[in-house]
């Protein structure tokens, strides 16, 4: 295996040895290992811990999970290289369909069926030969062939219904026999196994960690081909769960679980798990030399109280201090007893109910509808997840945490995640009486117990509890936290990959990260280690970026100020990001974030903090990852262009975002730029070439039901209403204006105007038919072919490229069809150029103020342009008055005036 390249600075294969001086000249390589896990990664909180435990170790870690899509995912979570790789199902449809033909019998029972679908179409078959037979009896009436009609539709029914049950009762057969072979019983591992083994051996590492019963195949089966190719391979089996203790859905499920079990833990280098029970069980099932070692679950120490003071599940609630609030984190299924909490509440009727939930399910949306027969749904919350190092603090605005589990074999053998994160939320535990669970919580006197699935003692240990909440807190002791703490618990893992491997990593990195989130990969993901790439920054979910730093991000970033303000999501020519700077520059009391979703190919990079792509918008994860980062982060917001915040989460406008905003306590204002709110009749009447007379098709039509609907919400929504063009103070009569900010020492330029004899004549559209670009660019062209001006139309051209061309220019045209000025001519004004665009005089009243742009519509372009080459010097005096007006009304100044009322309340 080659090192990675120490010359390149961004190579995170290098960070951990650049730090050491003495070894900085020729860093060693660091000894490399695959965390594997066959679900998605997002949520998994061990995975995650365990990589970055690793990483911060000084280990090259790579951490791989299962695709949604079919496509790999290339991502960082910090220093931990991320990739989820898509799975097929081949072995799966191939293996069923040899089950499905079976033997004679089989070929008889399901003859001419081939699957569900097959069947559903005969069925239907079925029912349209019979209406057609029983119509002709019913024409046959009296007939003497009737009779014989009707017997034979008898007896054709009759053969149908057998025919099915026969297909059914094999299916039935099927499903509940087991093999014994899990090649046979679950084949769907053998697709996983296909997916992910080439992938690790490809990179070759010196550890493969397999987590749960799901990976440990792969894991064996990978370590033992890299041997063979004369590669040192070690490799663990984490085991989370007692897997001959689950209640599996199917027992052929239950038979594949334990056989692969069976087959492959005693080729294992070392076996893990999460308690001393389940060691102890593990030991003795499988007969092993060893007891495999304990590494718990536990949260990492080290994050607890960097959230503090900021959103909590309490906040997130809407409750104040006095309010009892219980809350259960996690995973939602029948079996986790959360019934038996519902059905607790009516004898509760001053608690409230948190569910800290991954995503909506069958069985949350079951206990919502046991809540409003209970008449208590008001009194129960559905919460999103927050990221793992931010759990604890998370948790802490309530007064009770939940593990209400049904007694079953898998939950009685090991103390569950959450316990450790309600104790340094430090929460008192209100558990069912499961062994693990229940030993621990007395044995340490930080909770109460109850009998499982009995709402009466639930009550009652609630209410003990509640009484004796202080006296249990006072049990959660530092040494207590200490040993439920991650760094405590990864100490033995670590160690276990040096006994294994025989690799001991080189000095750690210095001051390592806990609270890192992830960064889609720029490029596609390297194989293996050391092929590049730089290192992300932390705070995102899958499918969004944190760019790498931005030279026009000049805002100060989101931090411990007393106003934190969010700016998203649509970041329109870069004006969020604009109206950040001017904000932060302003005001030292404000920290600022923007955000921006990406809803088609970017064609300019504009600056911003985080970028979500759109197809990335359509992924729950994400969805949950944007109200987590805004509602426990933010204090204000400045929501644009009416488009969701959290993206189609509740819908397709902010509307459906707000009460979730309300409820956090976030302060919100919408911001208008144009279309959105802009009425297409109105405007057709007030500009005489409006930009909807040129439209695409159906445009138009849209675009009404877009304004109207944004329109009404911004009169019933009671918020302040912000607009960037005077124009829109027409269609929002309530709205103020917070004008569009330029960045003036970018755009200055000291270049002499109308100095050439063939003056540079710039325009710029956006899109031609919104610009009226076609009704002017006859006439331009035609000036200059004859060199009268020197044209340019700046399409698909970069925006630096775009910025030195308006500093060089003579004149800029902006716009005929929107009867105001946009951001190209408040960018040629900075630059004192002279301005051309059609103004409409509505729009000049409706603000109080005048441009001094040189009006002008397409049949009086021509006119225009004649009289500014006539008269030089009077245009440079124009543009003199327009690097004035930019620096008076567009350099930031006026907006954050707009804003402050805003920002104040």
């Amino acid at each position: 295996m080659t090192s990675a390249n120490p010359a390149n600075p961004a190579n995170p294969a290098t960070s951990a040895t650049s730090a050491n001086p003495a070894t900085s000249a020729n860093p060693a390589p660091r000894p490399t290992l695959a965390v594997v896990v066959a679900n998605g990664i997002t949520g998994d909180s061990r995975v995650q811990k365990t990589a970055l435990a690793a990483a911060h170790a000084g280990w090259d870690v790579t951490l791989i999970g299962r695709a949604a899509g079919k496509k790999p995912e290339h991502s960082w979570l910090g220093p931990v290289r991320v990739v989820r790789l898509p799975v097929g199902n081949r072995m799966e449809r191939l293996v069923n369909a040899r089950r499905n033909r079976g033997g004679a019998r089989a070929r008889i029972t399901q003859w001419g069926i081939r699957d569900r679908t097959a069947l559903d179409q005969i069925r239907d078959a079925h029912r349209v030969w019979v209406r057609e037979a029983t119509t002709r009896i019913g024409h046959l009436t009296g007939s003497p062939l009737a009779p014989p009609l009707r017997i034979w539709v008898r007896a054709r029914r009759a053969a149908h219904r057998l025919r099915i049950r026969a297909y059914r009762w094999e299916q039935r057969r099927k499903t509940v026999r087991a093999s014994g072979d899990w090649r046979r019983d679950h084949p769907a591992l053998l697709d996983l196994d296909l997916a992910f083994g080439p992938w690790i051996e490809d990179l070759a590492p010196d550890v493969v960690h397999a987590n749960d019963i799901t990976t440990l195949h792969t894991a064996a089966r990978s370590a033992a081909r890299l041997r063979a190719r004369g590669h040192r391979c070690a490799w663990l089996y984490d085991a989370h769960e007692y897997v001959a203790g689950i209640a599996w859905a199917r027992p052929a499920l239950r038979s594949a679980f334990t056989a692969v079990e069976r087959e492959y833990i005693h080729r294992a280098d070392a076996v893990v798990t999460v308690s001393a029970d389940l060691a102890r069980l593990l030991r003795r099932d499988h007969r092993l030399g060893a007891l495999p070692a304990v590494v718990r679950n536990a949260p990492v120490r080290a994050a607890v109280g960097q959230w503090a003071g900021q959103a909590c599940v309490r906040t997130a609630c809407g409750l104040g201090p006095g309010v009892p609030l219980l809350v259960y984190a996690g995973w939602i299924a029948p079996d986790r007893g959360l019934g038996t909490a519902v059905d607790a509440l009516p004898e509760l009727p001053d608690h409230h109910l948190a569910l800290v939930a991954g995503r909506p399910g069958a069985a949350l949306t079951a206990l919502c509808r046991q809540a409003e027969r209970l008449g208590v749904r008001h009194r129960l919350h559905v919460l999103p997840y927050v990221p793992p190092h931010q759990v604890a603090d998370y948790l802490s605005g309530a007064d009770l945490g939940l593990i209400p589990f049904h007694r079953l074999p898998n939950t009685e053998n090991s103390l569950p995640t959450k316990a450790g994160e309600y104790l340094h939320a430090g929460l008192p535990i209100v558990t069912s009486d499961i062994r693990a669970t229940r030993d621990f919580v007395l044995e340490h006197g930080v909770g109460e117990v109850f009998t499982a699935e009995d709402p009466a003692s639930f009550a009652a240990a609630v209410r003990r509890a509640g009484a004796g909440r202080d006296a249990l807190r006072a049990h959660i002791t530092d040494d207590l936290l200490t040993e439920l703490s991650w760094e405590h618990e990864a100490d033995t893992l670590l160690g276990l990959y040096t006994a294994i491997s025989g690799r001991v990593p080189a000095a750690p990195p210095a001051d390592p990260r806990w609270d890192v989130g992830e960064l889609t990969a720029a490029t596609p993901h390297p194989r293996r280690p050391g092929a590049g790439g730089a290192v992300p920054a932390a705070g995102t979910a899958p499918g969004t970026t944190t760019p790498p730093e931005h030279p026009e991000r000049d805002w100060r970033p989101l931090g411990p100020t007393r106003i934190r303000l969010g700016l998203a999501p649509a970041n329109y020519a870069g004006q969020l990001a604009a109206f950040a700077t001017a904000v932060t520059h302003h005001r030292a009391d404000v920290s600022a974030e923007v955000v921006k979703h990406r809803t088609a190919p970017a064609k300019h990079d504009y600056p911003a903090d985080v970028y979500v792509d759109g197809a990335a918008l359509r992924n729950l994860d994400v969805q949950l990852e944007l109200v987590q980062r805004t509602v426990r982060r933010y204090t204000h917001l400045l929501a644009d262009a009416f488009r969701p915040v959290f993206g189609p989460l509740n819908g397709v406008s902010v509307e459906g975002d707000l009460a979730a905003l309300a409820h956090a306590g976030i302060r919100v204002a919408l911001l208008a730029h144009g279309s959105e709110v802009r009425d297409p009749a109105r405007h057709r009447a007030r500009v005489p070439h409006s930009l909807f007379r040129d439209a695409p098709d159906g445009y138009e039509k849209s675009l009404t039901t877009q304004s109207v609907r944004n329109r009404r919400i911004a009169a019933e929504a009671g918020l302040p209403v912000f607009v960037t063009t005077p124009d829109l103070l027409l269609d929002l009569p309530t709205a103020r204006w917070a004008p569009l900010v330029v960045d003036m020492a970018a755009w200055a330029s000291d270049r002499p105007v109308m100095a050439r004899a063939r003056p540079l004549v710039l325009h710029a559209p956006s899109a031609r038919w919104a610009k009226g670009t076609d009704r002017v660019l006859p006439l331009l062209e035609d000036l200059h072919d004859r060199r009268i001006i020197d044209f340019r139309l700046l399409e698909g051209v970069p925006r630096a490229a775009v910025a030195g061309l308006v500093k060089e220019a003579d004149l800029v045209i902006d716009q005929f069809g929107t009867g105001t000025y946009g951001t190209f001519a408040c960018e040629g004004m900075a630059a004192g150029r002279p301005v051309i665009a059609h103004v409409d005089e509505a729009s000049v009243a409706a603000c109080g103020i005048r441009p001094p742009i040189v009006d002008a519509t397409p049949t009086t372009l021509g006119a225009v342009l004649e009289r500014l080459l006539d008269d030089r010097d009077q245009a440079a005096r124009i543009g003199a008055e327009c690097a004035a007006f930019a620096r008076t009304h567009h350099d930031g100044t006026a907006t954050v005036a707009a804003l402050a009322a805003f920002l104040a309340s």
